[in-house]
């Protein structure tokens, strides 16, 4: 957190004591500053009793053009009254201020009272409440308000930074959830014609489900993950896919990590899961999906190939295809930004999506967070 940005957190938090601060601030730095350029040293009675005593219409015009003007201009529809308003409340305390010298201050510092200004002429020397009293009040409540709309606009920023930031949550946990259901049930399929075989590889289909069932129902509600629960995640899910078919299946999987790093969740999956929906539940021939992972100093890249059985509009062309590519590219946008490519390459015999992401930034990006 930055020097502003704590100021403005104390502000928030002790917003009484921070405006008395100003206050008191406001009253020393003038009577200091009136005190040197009069020769009256650094500090003068007669300067701070001055000034304690035009510090009181000061405040009233700061808060006055705060609290009711301002917010009246940008909400009211009566812009004429509005004018009305503003026009004779600062009268009342430009005049207020000239009572107050009069009564308080000109007494306490034993100057001899102005009989012959009684309380009709004060109100109607105009000329003299508007050029004196007037610039007098509103030199302070300038300033005041300078830093109030400094204030309000960083407040205004970071609320828009956390309502983008939860929206931003809110999709990703939509687009998590938008996982294909038909993968569960096939492999709830399978375990039980597995089951009534007796097959030995019963136990390992389940345990391989649980697992993956615990990494997304529970493991996947942050930013980022480890690389390698990832990689144990798409393990999982390629044996537990390969139950559906026989030995025409052909996965080559290489995974190779210079590096531990962190990725956004189910990123992966989804493009495995393509692969196998577009091209070993399409292909009748001998399907082969290649997948090839590597991760050096600079970037993470990401290789996925899957054959085609010839498919009349393409796997590109098709609904489904399009609807999970658009979630995947919405999850990248959110996640990494202008930070990733991901590119698509339709061939005559086979499909391949190469995925690569900038290490750098995504990594100050997570130890940020």
């Amino acid at each position: 957190m930055n020097f502003t940005a704590r100021i403005i957190a104390f502000h928030r938090q002790n917003k009484v004591l921070s405006h008395i601060g100003f206050w008191i601030a406001a009253l020393l730095v003038a009577t200091m500053e009136e005190s040197y350029q009069f020769s009256d040293g650094w500090f003068s009675a007669n300067r701070l009793l001055f000034h304690a005593v035009t510090l009181i219409t000061q405040i009233m015009t700061a808060y006055f053009l705060a609290y009711f003007v301002i917010p009246g201009f940008l909400n009211s529809r009566k812009p004429v009254q509005m004018s009305i308003y503003t026009i004779a409340g600062m009268y009342l305390i430009c005049a207020l201020a000239r009572l107050l010298n009069l009564h308080v201050y000109e007494p306490l510092s034993d100057i001899p009272p102005k009989a012959f200004e009684n309380l009709h002429e004060v109100f109607t020397n105009v000329g003299r409440l508007f050029y004196v009293y007037f610039f007098r009040n509103l030199s302070v409540a300038i300033v005041f308000l300078f830093l109030k709309l400094l204030t309000d606009q960083y407040e205004t920023q970071q609320k828009a930074l956390r309502l983008e930031k939860e929206k931003s949550k809110a999709e990703l946990k939509l687009l998590k959830a938008q996982l294909n259901p038909h993968f569960l049930f096939n492999t709830l399929n399978n375990i039980y014609s597995l089951s009534f075989t007796s097959s030995p590889v019963t136990s390992e289909a389940i345990a391989r489900l649980a697992e993956i069932l615990d990494h997304i129902l529970y493991r996947c509600d942050t930013q980022f993950v480890p690389l390698s629960a990832e990689i144990a995640l798409i393990r999982n899910y390629i044996e537990l896919e390969k139950l559906r078919y026989d030995k025409r299946l052909t996965v080559n999987f290489n995974a190779k990590a210079d590096h531990q790093i962190v990725i956004a969740p189910l990123i992966l999956l989804s493009l495995v899961e393509n692969a196998f929906k577009h091209g070993a539940s399409d292909d009748t021939g001998a399907p082969v999906i290649d997948i090839d992972l590597q991760v050096n100093e600079q970037n993470f890249i990401f290789n996925i190939s899957n054959t085609v059985a010839g498919q009349k509009n393409g796997v590109e062309n098709s609904s489904a295809y399009r609807i999970g590519l658009n979630n995947l590219r919405k999850q990248l946008d959110l996640i990494y930004g202008k930070d990733y490519t991901l590119d698509v390459n339709r061939q005559t015999q086979s499909f391949e999506v190469n995925l690569t992401i900038d290490l750098k930034h995504q990594t100050a990006v997570y130890e940020k967070n």
